[in-house]
């Protein structure tokens, strides 16, 4: 019997950070924005030097309520959420809903330091692993030794055992016969919990859920679908596949039907090549594509030689650049255009950015920008190609 589970770090950033100051443990913390000068006055002592940080007093840590700029909550502590604060929510909306909740910045290396120790704590006991970022994957429990046991429960246990003993933090686990409904599953016991779902549970414990539970049903699908008188799982799947292909078209209206059904056959794949590459930046302040026009064109540049540099350093190319907008109002405009060849050119990228930008209406105040490569490929890969392409070329010529 195929079991399938995902697993999802508890808080992930934020718990990355309490093993660090576990002073704030059981606080409302946030984890969010750039560093300031109030984050590397906390670690300076009397004498200028680095503070063990277990012993900075609780006090004396920034809170929400003074935080000053633009920015996205990463992440938040239980004690946070409790107050609604949660990922991906504004800083100043979040400290409107929690003032005293204490703020502290990503520390990018220390995730990524954690993220590798989890994933190889995992698969030293279950090896077929999916890597989903920085905080969660998928792992094929099928043919594992004890990986049928309880419906993958024992399996599951060992392995946030395993996981707490390398790095001190707890992890949820949802194991199921797909991916589908063991992504659903891992959110019904948080934190450091365990959910064993069976198909023939689908009625009783998958259709109550909202739409949205879905992996892949966004929010205009929600709308849409809400619109429709459908906001069930249970509702989804009652109602008929051509129905749903009438309203969403061939190919998602008939994968709703089998996600609400509870049927998927996507394999938990261990290496996976990355389809794009991008970069994105949120401005302290809403730009101006006129009056902030040097400003902008300083971070577009920039954007461009970052994504240039993420493709030179990882040995990609691509053929397809893409640029990304948010304005005052948060709507979001995203324009592309595909090259003749790959590339993986800083200069290339900008003037090709540039002509997108140039399609997008910039009369509005702008919040965020981003550019994007896609259609990658291997870079040694498209080298090889360019140099058959080139020898069939000449061979041509020789017989003409």
């Amino acid at each position: 019997m195929r079991r399938i589970a995902h697993l999802d770090m508890d808080a992930f950033f934020a718990s990355v950070e309490l093993l660090r100051y576990p002073q704030l443990k059981g606080l409302p913390v946030v984890i969010g924005g750039g560093r300031r000068a109030v984050d590397e006055l906390l670690l300076r002592g009397a004498d200028g030097g680095e503070r063990e940080r277990r012993f900075i007093p609780v006090e004396a840590f920034p809170l929400l309520r003074d935080y000053v700029g633009r920015g996205v909550i990463t992440t938040a502590t239980y004690a946070a959420r409790q107050f609604g604060v949660g990922s991906a929510m504004g800083m100043m909306k979040a400290a409107r809903l929690c003032p005293q909740a204490i703020v502290l910045p990503v520390d990018f290396a220390e995730v990524r330091k954690y993220s590798r120790l989890f994933k190889s704590a995992i698969t030293e006991i279950a090896p077929v692993m999916q890597d989903r970022g920085v905080d969660e994957v998928y792992i094929d429990f099928t043919d594992v030794p004890g990986g049928q046991r309880e419906g993958g429960r024992v399996l599951a246990r060992l392995i946030q055992k395993s996981i707490f003993d390398r790095t001190g933090l707890t992890c949820s686990i949802g194991v199921a016969p797909n991916k589908l409904l063991a992504k659903m599953a891992s959110e019904f016991d948080k934190p450091n919990g365990i959910t064993v779902i069976y198909e023939e549970d689908l009625q009783e414990k998958i259709w109550p859920l909202g739409v949205r539970k879905i992996n892949g049903i966004g929010p205009k699908s929600g709308a849409k679908l809400a619109s429709l008188g459908v906001h069930t799982i249970g509702e989804l799947a009652a109602q008929d596949v051509q129905w749903l292909v009438a309203h969403f078209g061939k190919s998602t209206g008939a994968w709703m039907h089998r996600a609400a059904w509870g049927r998927d056959d996507s394999p938990v794949v261990t290496e996976s090549e990355p389809v794009s590459m991008s970069r994105e930046t949120t401005f302290d302040r809403d730009l101006h594509a006129v009056r902030d026009r040097a400003e902008l064109s300083g971070i577009f540049t920039e954007l461009c030689e970052q994504v240039a540099g993420d493709l030179q350093r990882k040995g990609y190319v691509g053929k397809t650049i893409g640029i990304k907008l948010r304005y005052d109002d948060f709507k979001t405009a995203t324009r592309d255009q595909t090259l003749e060849h790959h590339t993986h050119d800083a200069a290339v990228i900008r003037r090709t950015a540039g002509l997108c930008l140039k399609r997008v209406p910039l009369t509005r105040r702008l919040r965020l920008l981003g550019v994007r490569v896609g259609a990658l490929m291997k870079e040694a890969d498209w080298a090889a190609q360019q140099a058959q392409e080139a020898q069939g070329a000449l061979e041509t010529g020789r017989l003409f």
